[in-house]
């Protein structure tokens, strides 16, 4: 007679299993992560995922760019450990969603708990939030034509968010020289890495009010950006006029919005990048020496974009990974930690 098993028990057999295979990816005295962490634990959650996201798409086109958003906000704050995705809780948890470079910008959160639910279906208690989005990451640029890379995987969920880290946040508004050391920060000290992940550009939207000092009032100028482009501004102004409004959104590429390709480097050639962080990646007194000649490169290869952007999200999701028990959990609900 067959015997059955509470979800409670499946759950903790779950978390008990997935911490077994954790050990197998020990290589040292460290955890590292590995491609094939949920091969034996949850074999089919990449394709779960992806069905879910495939299911998005289908009323919601910007979901890919807003996924891979995700992964990198919660990267460059306290490493990859799903810490963006907790919701507030009074006294206990300051939400990094309301921090000023996420509160009303980043987005796709209910996707994430979709993806959730249908892996706590299927694999109760084994996969991470966090690996959620590095796996969310990559299929979105892939489905976007972008792209392919080995997933490393085995991240614990953190049990904290940081809202004063997530309000430094590499900004739309930065210089090269702090962009530079925000991304040193973070362990990533390879141009190639600012530059590679910057391309991520070439899809989604931004929203209107981190455009408009380039069009109205550069530097404080009351003159427009010169390096932008005068037919590319014009265009620009008529989708973000003057005391618009500033949540409405605009193509981070004007030429294959919706597509991941090479021509958010080939649009900075020809100063039409969207965003100041974007254009003076190439346009900067400051950028000529090193990193002008990578936005060069990757305009005009776009194979040399994709291996270099494919290493380069490997980079970043090895930024602080929590891998050790005592530090982090699987979360049952993406959006807060498991009850004691």
């Amino acid at each position: 007679m067959a015997s059955s098993t509470s979800p409670v028990a499946s759950a903790a057999a779950g978390v008990l299993v997935a911490m077994v295979l954790a050990a197998v990816c020990l290589h040292g005295a460290a955890a590292q992560l590995c491609e094939d962490y949920y091969d034996d634990t949850c074999p089919n959650a990449y394709d779960i995922v992806k069905k879910v996201l495939v299911d998005a798409h289908r009323s919601d086109v910007r979901i890919f760019a807003s996924l891979i958003r995700l992964h990198f906000h919660d990267c460059f704050v306290q490493g990859c450990d799903g810490s963006l995705l907790l919701d507030g809780v009074p006294g206990v948890i300051n939400s990094e969603k309301g921090a000023p470079p996420n509160n009303g910008s980043v987005r796709g959160f209910p996707v994430v708990d979709k993806v959730k639910a249908a892996l706590e279906d299927a694999c109760p208690g084994v996969v991470s939030c966090a690996d959620i989005l590095a796996i969310a990451a990559e299929i979105s640029v892939e489905l976007s034509g972008g792209p392919k890379w080995g997933i490393l995987l085995g991240r614990l969920d953190g049990l904290t968010a940081n809202f004063q880290s997530a309000s430094n946040l590499p900004s739309p508004f930065d210089n090269l020289t702090i962009l530079e050391q925000k991304f040193r920060d973070v362990g990533l000290r390879d141009p190639v890495d600012l530059v590679a992940l910057s391309g991520a550009h070439t899809f989604g939207r931004a929203q209107c009010q981190f455009v408009t000092d380039r069009l109205y009032n550069f530097s404080g100028t009351g003159r427009p950006d010169p390096t932008l482009n005068s037919g590319y501004r014009a265009f620009l102004t008529q989708r973000c006029p003057l005391n618009g409004n500033g949540s409405a959104v605009t193509n981070l590429d004007p030429t294959t919005p919706d597509t991941f390709d090479k021509n958010y480097y080939t649009n900075l050639e020809v100063n039409r990048g969207l965003l100041d962080s974007d254009q003076i990646l190439k346009s900067a007194p400051e950028a000529q020496g090193v990193i002008a000649p990578i936005v060069d490169q990757f305009a005009r290869s776009q194979d040399a974009f994709f291996k270099s952007f494919a290493q380069s999200m490997i980079n970043m999701g090895n930024i602080q990974p929590v891998t050790d028990p005592s530090m982090g959990e699987i979360r049952c609900n993406c959006r807060k930690v498991n009850d004691s």
